[in-house]
């Protein structure tokens, strides 16, 4: 039999606690429809300062499906649902907002997708639904879907919707979450990396009662700070290699505008010339160690959790090989080349007097060394890294073979 668990975290909701319970009750006949036959109702009093509480238990008082948990203080959003999960009896756990702007009678559908073997399943506001969402909230929104969607690698429309439905047996990989509004993104984010199947069933959003808790700019900075650790806590190359790429680009379109203005003739710079070498150099020998500081901290992130390499920049790994010995053979190079065309320049401007005249050779030079040299030593890192991270799966392979 399927059961499910709804959590409704309030704080100071005495307008409309009442309203939303009732609403989520008269869905009881259609969840059997949809073929979830227990029910439960669980709300969760977060240390309220009005009258939520005897609401709540009043109409607890009238059903046995509903329970009323109590914090003496306000401990957070965050907390209240987590409360509500571990007091929980179903193997399916909902939860929705109490001020009403979150449609109950969609739990059939939520349920039905989770039945269908989705682990998490988001009511999206964004998915085209009806939606009274106001317009800050809603650029808000998309732009931390948007970031989600980037650095998970996979289509997210509404990562901070407050309703939802998920398989009990996803706790243990969404877990920790924060105690705060932040628990909504995280969750999405966590889902997404720990490779849990994420749906989203399109949902309408209505103006909520009472006024509302959230402010756009403070715990958006708190939902964005929270999106970005933990994805560094997962795949921090997807972060820190697009910055490392980035750096890299710039550099090459700098090196490509010295090459055409040599090509044209132009052997001397002026100010703005000077200022492009000094920044595509910067951005090129900052940008190849940021990136090579991302893979090898993919190094580190995979010892934690004791499981190979999973993500990468994009998603899957770039080469057949590891990245490692990509790195070896890719700094032993641009080392090499470096050395030769600096060897080659000395020659040639000691030879004819005219030292001056190869800076760009020696330039290109120096960036290839410096680039070469911080790609072999982080290849050096990266191998102790993964021979570490293989050696206990040796270890017992050796075991079993002997």
């Amino acid at each position: 039999m399927t059961t499910l668990s709804i959590v409704i975290p309030a704080y100071n909701e005495e307008t409309g606690i009442a309203e939303i319970m009732n609403r989520v009750l008269s869905v009881r006949e259609a969840l059997k429809s949809a073929g979830v036959e227990g029910f439960e109702l669980l709300v969760v009093n977060d240390g309220s300062r009005d009258q939520t509480r005897k609401v709540a238990e009043e109409i607890a008082q009238q059903s046995p499906d509903v329970r009323v948990i109590n914090h003496p203080v306000n401990r957070g959003y965050g907390a209240a649902l987590k409360t509500g999960f571990a007091q929980a009896r179903g193997d399916l756990i909902g939860f929705l907002d109490a001020d009403g702007t979150y449609p109950p009678e969609h739990f059939p559908q939520l349920c039905q997708a989770a039945m269908a073997g989705a682990d998490l399943v988001i009511g999206s506001r964004m998915a085209g639904a009806e939606s009274k969402m106001p317009a800050v909230r809603r650029i808000g929104n998309w732009l931390f879907a948007t970031l989600l969607s980037i650095l998970g690698w996979q289509r997210v429309t509404d990562s901070a919707s407050g309703m939802r439905v998920f398989k009990r047996s996803s706790l243990e990989k969404l877990y920790p979450l924060p105690d705060g509004l932040n628990l909504t993104p995280v969750m999405s984010t966590r889902a997404i990396h720990e490779g849990l199947k994420v749906v989203e069933v399109p949902i309408p959003y209505s103006e909520r009662v009472g006024r509302s808790k959230l402010s756009a700019l403070r715990d958006g900075t708190i939902f964005l700070q929270s999106m970005v650790w933990t994805v560094m806590a997962y795949n921090p190359v997807r972060i820190l290699g697009m910055i490392g790429l980035g750096g890299v680009a710039v550099a090459l379109l700098v090196g490509l505008g010295l090459v055409i203005a040599r090509l044209s003739g132009i052997t001397t710079l002026g100010p703005w010339g000077v200022m492009a070498v000094f920044f595509g150099m910067v951005s090129g020998v900052t940008g190849v160690g940021i990136f090579a500081f991302g893979a090898t901290f993919n190094y580190l992130v995979s010892l934690f959790y004791e499981q190979p390499i999973r993500q990468g920049v994009f998603g899957k790994p770039v080469f057949k090989k590891p990245l490692e010995r990509n790195f070896g053979w890719m700094g032993a190079i641009a080392l090499i080349l470096g050395i030769v065309i600096a060897i080659i320049s000395l020659v040639i401007g000691i030879g004819t007097d005219d030292i001056l005249r190869m800076w760009f050779y020696l330039l290109g030079s120096a960036l290839l060394i410096l680039t070469g040299a911080q790609m072999v030593i982080y290849w050096l890192l990266m191998r102790v890294l993964a021979e570490l991270s293989q050696r206990e799966t040796r270890a017992q392979q050796d075991l079993e073979i002997h």
